[in-house]
């Protein structure tokens, strides 16, 4: 059961994998790899689709299906849908943007507490990410070789939240620039609630900031 868990956690992480790269991760064997993905694909938490290679038969890549969300922080999403809601239609669309813009500050505040305001960029996206992955989101950076960097959330522990309430999505973009501060560009280039596998965002020093 762990080593399946662990498989799911790598599909979430990583994408589509095929059974050799996630027996390399894993320390396991292929054939045991092999046989647990058709364990989960019995119980509707995996599929695979062919994928051509140079030399040799297509290779099965495996992916998540919507059914595996169960298996990762969702936030309480009913319960939140539902309090949108009423506050929707106690409030109005204003309330809502209000209590947005109240839970952006608080997260601003604390982030900001736990990144270091004068470090290199990337030891403040590393900090970033931390925090980000304590709150669920399985987050990480990425060096993308040009001086920018890639930070990934490969989930999204509020998605149905974000899906009902759009602002949720907008001010993110506003509490990461505040938290990581102003001499650094970002810009989201990968949406999970638009139907990307995650949510990324490319980060670079202003050009003003060298």
């Amino acid at each position: 059961m762990r080593s399946r868990r662990a498989i799911l956690d790598r599909l979430k992480h990583d994408g589509p994998q095929d059974a050799r790269q996630l027996a390399s991760v894993l320390d396991i064997s292929p054939m045991a790899v092999r046989q647990h993905l058709y364990e989960l694909q019995g119980s509707g938490l995996v599929v695979f689709g062919n994928e051509s290679r140079p030399m040799g038969r297509p290779a099965k890549l495996w992916r998540l299906t919507p059914a595996a969300d169960r298996f990762f922080p969702d936030g309480h999403a009913e319960l939140t849908i539902a309090l949108i809601g009423a506050l929707r239609e106690a409030f109005g669309a204003a309330g809502v943007d209000r209590l947005v813009s109240i839970r952006s500050a608080h997260q601003i505040g604390s982030y900001r507490d736990r990144i270091p305001q004068r470090a290199p960029l990337r030891r403040r996206l590393e900090a970033l990410a931390g925090v980000r992955t304590e709150e669920g989101y399985m987050a990480e950076v990425q060096d993308q070789g040009d001086g920018s960097f890639l930070l990934v959330e490969n989930h999204c522990p509020i998605c149905a939240a974000a899906a009902t309430c759009t602002g949720l999505c907008s001010a993110e973009l506003e509490v990461f620039q505040r938290a990581l501060g102003s001499d650094v560009e970002i810009a989201r280039t990968e949406h999970i609630i638009s139907g990307a596998r995650r949510c990324a965002y490319r980060v670079k020093k202003t050009a003003s900031a060298g």
